[in-house]
């Protein structure tokens, strides 16, 4: 007896320790969870940022770039990590998903300018417009010209890439000069400079490997037999890599003229050390290029001798709508046009209009030449020319087709640069991109409140900035999404991904709820949808149907069109330009849209994610559905809990996570109950009366006999278990077992709108098919009334609302607690559809629209 007594201590004794250990990894889950739920922010209001970035109103520079990516793929691991804490494992293959997004992004932020083999010298005949990467890109933009075109191009040949790569490795200076660059502070002009003129000192002391200076000096012959011309006078200009792309590096790099040739192989050196002019550097770093895309190509062209030059633009700068090309005109060289040292002559051309064109003339009294013995000079304009123009109309006609030529051939306007040589011949020296400024209206110049309009609404949050008009639809069912019209206004109780389908047709969104770091939000700003969140009363305010003006800047919605809101537009930024931007831009591609939107799609699973904003959403929604399972996949009854007295008919048992309830008490009342969403959730338990069903006719209390006599006895002996809530501060699971009916109910309700949801599992009983199937349907139209998404399988139903404020979940969770002791056994009377819809009447009246 004795031995019997011992035996069942040990057991008694094995189950309190296998007890507090489920508690131990129940509150290590829930741990992850949370620690989940922050890092999901914390990449959620990266995102909005960089997003706030790119809206081109701010600018930023490469290390905001850089840290933001850092810290966005240190959380988005982090989400990873705590997915897999909380799952067992379950989802290892985001890691690899992860990692190639993660090396794309790296690749776009540090690409590692990977400079090609080619032959160190090449001439300009042999260079085409994609060899950018080979020659720069001004001179591989000269070779196409003269390739494709057929324009007149001076002769020359490029000291490539390679050359500049095989300089530095010979001088043992790339390692030095990449590292020096990578610590700069660039807000330390001083210390650029300083930077500077050591590199300059090293690259005027450094040695041109003697293939490259034979390579040269072979280049110089074949020019020399050529052009024919003797002596060789050339220009020794700079190449970069971008130069004279999307950024221009306008004026940044060394150019001489009139270079004799046997000082090329010096003027070559002074190019590349131009590299390290501190202007240049804060350029590059400003722009946002690496240390490594610090890549020089130099161009080496038979001097023109100019009697006129200067630049043409093939639009108009401050009005590229109109059809007017822009020459700009000096006697001699056109360097004084670029540098701004002379007032030129300027000839306006009509693309449309033949004849004689506008002309603005000069009083030039000093011009640049090329000097005997090399090098340039000032001299003066003689008498006879300095009001005359230096052009001819035939001149500027083919000017103004060369200028029609290269526009059309690149397909945007361009800058040209060009000279005319003592012979008259035309030619063109540089072509590039023509930055334009559209007639455009700031944000700022809005005007914050039209009173004499009638203003629907004035607050909320501006989740994707802008102005928009159309018809107000206002959503009380998803499924009216498919009729959603062109142009409309969506208008919406709360926030959700679903709304992606109709951003490309609506002219704004407003919403009741939500909040600006949430998916729909980075939707409605990637989409360019001007959008108003946490409005509070938009679909009680807008009618459906009502024409309305979305002030998305001064979060104004007004009543019918407001002509003096729709005339303002965004002012383009020339910041959207730079490099930086666009490396912000691809890099946002991998990070921000949004490609799994649907938990039920076969495709919301790891292999489908393609940016960091899927693994967040496919992260945050299995890391819900995980803890909704947590309570039904331990053997709950062995971890330590306390019973539930408030005084219902529900045996409830409560285990407690932290902060959940008070300490060191072995029975809980409500007073008891510091857990948010259970203390509300019980509150809505305990107003209701618990009383018996209305009177079931004897077919359905026959039914009822029925179906449970043909409930399997394993099935049967779980209606009579315990039901346990699994609590903290903050969050609830409640497995809840009346009767024949198996629910639960998960909420989280904290002070951040993305943590806070509520999910709701039920599976009825005890009453035939058609009597179950009514009760699901009260439930589901009940639901639907407080905003729950609801999906019905069979007699199971899955309900779930996110992102909702925490008094609005706590409202919601007091009438999902009231509905408990509402619909407990009442399938048994639900006799029919009517009674049904009584039934549901009943409840809305009295306990939503009090």
């Amino acid at each position: 007896m004795l031995n019997i007594i011992r035996l069942l201590k040990g057991k008694e004794v094995r189950s309190k320790d296998r007890g507090q250990e489920l508690k131990l990894t129940l509150k290590a889950r829930y741990s992850k969870f949370l620690d989940l739920l922050e890092q999901n922010n914390t990449v959620l209001m990266l995102m909005a940022d960089m997003e706030e970035k790119l809206s081109s109103e701010y600018l930023f520079d490469r290390q905001y770039v850089k840290a933001t990516v850092a810290a966005m793929s240190t959380g988005v691991l982090g989400i990873i990590d705590s997915l897999n804490e909380i799952s067992h494992g379950k989802y290892k293959e985001l890691y690899a998903r992860y990692d190639i997004i993660n090396k794309k992004i790296e690749k776009m932020l540090s690409p590692g300018k990977e400079i090609p083999v080619s032959d160190l010298v090449i001439p300009l005949g042999s260079i085409s417009g994609d060899m950018t990467d080979i020659a720069g890109g001004k001179i591989a933009h000269l070779g196409e010209i003269k390739s494709d075109l057929g324009l007149p191009v001076p002769e020359g040949f490029s000291i490539t890439a390679y050359a500049f790569k095989r300089f530095l490795e010979h001088n043992i200076l790339a390692e030095k000069v990449n590292a020096r660059l990578h610590q700069l502070d660039i807000g330390n002009m001083e210390e650029i400079s300083r930077f500077c003129r050591e590199m300059q000192d090293v690259m005027a002391g450094a040695e041109i490997p003697s293939d490259l200076n034979e390579a040269i000096r072979t280049a110089i012959e074949i020019l020399k037999a050529t052009t024919r011309i003797s002596p060789l006078m050339v220009s020794v200009r700079s190449s970069a890599n971008y130069e004279d792309g999307d950024v221009s590096f306008a004026g940044q790099y060394a150019t001489f003229l009139n270079v004799p040739d046997e000082l090329i192989a010096l003027k070559y050196k002074e190019v590349l050390a131009s590299i390290f002019r501190p202007r240049v550097v804060f350029y590059y770093k400003t722009k946002g290029f690496s240390e490594t895309e610090m890549v020089m190509s130099v161009g080496v062209m038979s001097m023109i001798d100019a009697k006129a030059g200067g630049v043409l633009y093939t639009r108009d700068p401050n009005d590229p709508d109109s059809d007017r090309i822009i020459i700009n005109a000096v006697w001699g060289l056109g360097k004084t046009v670029v540098n701004g040292a002379e007032p030129p002559q300027s000839y306006l051309v009509s693309r449309q209009k033949k004849g004689i064109p506008e002309k603005k003339l000069s009083d030039q009294r000093t011009m640049l030449v090329c000097s005997a013995g090399g090098g340039i000079e000032e001299a003066p304009v003689p008498e006879g020319n300095r009001n005359a123009p230096c052009l001819s109309d035939d001149q500027i006609t083919t000017l103004s087709e060369h200028a029609v030529a290269l526009e059309t051939h690149y397909g945007r306007p361009q800058d040209v640069e060009w000279a005319i040589d003592q012979n008259e011949h035309i030619y063109i020296l540089q072509s590039r991109p023509l930055k334009t400024l559209k007639t455009l209206v700031p944000f700022i110049t809005i005007p914050r409140r039209l009173e004499q309009y009638n203003i629907l609404m004035d607050r909320g949050l501006i989740a994707s900035k802008g102005i928009g008009y159309g018809r107000a639809f206002v959503l009380r069912d998803r499924a009216d999404l498919k009729s959603f019209p062109e142009g409309w206004v969506l208008v919406a109780a709360n926030m959700a991904v679903d709304f992606v389908v109709v951003m490309d047709k609506a002219a704004a969104i407003v919403i009741d709820t939500g909040s600006i770091t949430c998916h729909m939000a980075s939707l409605a700003r990637e989409y360019e949808v001007p959008t108003i969140v946490d409005t509070g009363t938009a679909t009680s305010n807008i009618k459906h149907g009502q024409d309305i003006t979305v002030d998305a800047v001064n979060c104004n919605v007004y009543e019918g069109r407001v002509e003096e809101i729709l005339k303002f537009t965004v002012q383009t930024s020339s910041f959207r330009d730079t490099h930086i931007f666009k490396t912000l831009e691809r890099i946002f591609k991998r990070i921000s849209p949004l490609n799994l939107v649907s938990p039920e799609a076969e495709t919301f699973s790891p292999e489908h994610c393609r940016t960091f904003h899927d693994i967040t959403r496919f992260s945050h929604e299995k890391a819900m559905s995980e803890m909704f399972s947590i309570g039904t996949e331990h053997d709950i009854d062995e971890c330590p809990a306390v019973q539930l007295k408030a005084g219902i008919p529900v045996d409830a048992h409560l285990i407690d996570l932290g902060g959940g309830l008070r300490e060191n008490i072995t029975k809980a009342t409500p007073e008891d109950i510091l857990s948010i969403p259970f203390s509300v959730f019980l509150k809505g338990m305990k107003v209701m009366r618990w009383p018996e069903p209305r009177p079931a006719d004897v077919k359905g209390f026959l039914g009822m006999i029925a179906q449970t006599a043909s409930i399997p006895e394993g099935e049967l002996r779980e209606t009579a278990g315990h039901s346990y809530a699994i609590l903290s501060e903050n969050y609830m699971n409640f497995s809840i077992k009346l009767g024949y009916h198996f629910s639960m109910v998960e909420a989280f309700a904290g002070e951040n709108i993305n943590d806070n949801y509520i999910k709701f599992y039920f599976k009825g009983g005890g009453a035939t098919t058609d009597r179950r199937m009514r009760r699901l349907r009260l439930i589901t139209e009940i639901l639907k009334t407080i905003d729950f998404t609801v999906d019905v399988r069979g007699d199971v139903m899955d309900a779930v609302l996110q992102k909702f404020k925490r008094s609005d979940i706590e409202q919601r969770l007091e009438i999902m607690g009231k509905l408990t002791a509402y619909t407990k056994q009442l399938d048994m009377a639900m006799y029919n559809d009517a009674v049904t819809d009584l039934f549901i009447e009943d409840f809305i009246r009295d306990h939503i629209k009090q």
